[in-house]
């Protein structure tokens, strides 16, 4: 059973995307980038599946397992009071993989999931070559998925058929896929803004769009998008990609120097605590101290 907080955040997000305006969820890929998220003043975080893959070294093939990606949403979860939107990928299998994924997502604490048509293993919606199990196969997916929640979690349904099939046929999935029961609906990897418009347009909402520099997508303000109807924006790799720049930067800076004493671009030691309550923490051991035997 989930703490009354946690059912809140999913009231919470119900609410919010049906009333707007849009929301902004930046991706992450750990406890850390998570507390990165609601530190700079987000109302939600995304789980990127993607952002995952790469944190463990991998590209975006569908090689992490649900096991992995489960035990990070529980991090997660856990360090951010910010509703968070978990990647569950294609279910992991067949709608009997994807009712069992559900009820783990939302015992790790999930507001929302977001499950997608492509085969098993998927690749990253920006790639090419994706291949779509059928429109019935997922929708009945969708049904189990939303036979199986318990506590409020929210439905994403995203369609990667932009690619194979056309926009027209995107949009007949998620047409689909919203009468099955799904709560928001996520065409993937439009390619361009007529594209956008005309999917705000077609379907009921709230929709879901994921912007990221260098996609098949163009990057639209949010304003923009909330305008056109959008309830749900993810920035899934911004964070991490803006970390692995960093990280370069700083590591050659060391290599060719011998120091980072000269490096500017890093957080201070001060903030850095901040971010995780290192405080907090340290309090808390205060609290549970001991006298000193003989004190």
């Amino acid at each position: 059973m989930k703490e009354a907080g946690e059912v809140d955040k999913r009231e919470w997000l119900r609410r919010r995307l049906a009333e707007g305006p849009i929301l902004m969820a930046p991706g992450a890929f750990d406890a850390l980038s998570a507390k990165v998220v609601e530190c700079c003043g987000f109302e939600a975080v995304y789980v990127s599946g993607g952002a995952i893959s790469r944190s463990l070294g991998f590209p975006d093939l569908g090689l992490v397992t649900a096991s992995e990606m489960l035990e990070r949403i529980a991090r997660i979860c856990e360090a951010t009071d910010l509703p968070v939107i978990a990647d569950a990928d294609t279910g992991y299998g067949n709608p009997l993989n994807v009712h069992r994924t559900v009820r783990e997502w939302e015992r790790a604490g999930a507001a929302a999931l977001q499950l997608e048509d492509q085969v098993t293993p998927k690749r990253c919606g920006h790639y090419a070559g994706k291949a779509l199990i059928s429109t019935g196969d997922m929708v009945q997916k969708i049904r189990a998925a939303v036979e199986a929640r318990r506590e409020g979690t929210l439905i994403i349904a995203r369609t990667d058929a932009r690619a194979p099939e056309g926009l027209d046929g995107a949009l007949a999935r998620a047409r689909a896929y919203g009468e099955a029961g799904a709560d928001v609906l996520f065409v993937e990897a439009p390619e361009s803004l007529a594209e956008i418009e005309t999917i705000a347009r077609a379907l009921p909402g709230p929709l879901m769009i994921n912007i990221f520099k260098g996609g098949k997508t163009p990057v639209v303000p949010t304003g923009e998008l909330d305008r056109m109807g959008y309830r749900l924006a993810i920035f899934p790799s911004e964070l991490q990609r803006a970390a692995i720049y960093a990280m370069l930067e700083c590591g050659r800076h060391l290599r060719e120097t011998g120091t980072v004493e000269d490096f500017a671009p890093v957080v201070s030691f001060r903030d850095r605590e901040a971010i995780i309550d290192a405080g907090r923490w340290a309090s808390m051991g205060d609290r549970y101290a001991t006298p000193p035997v003989g004190g």
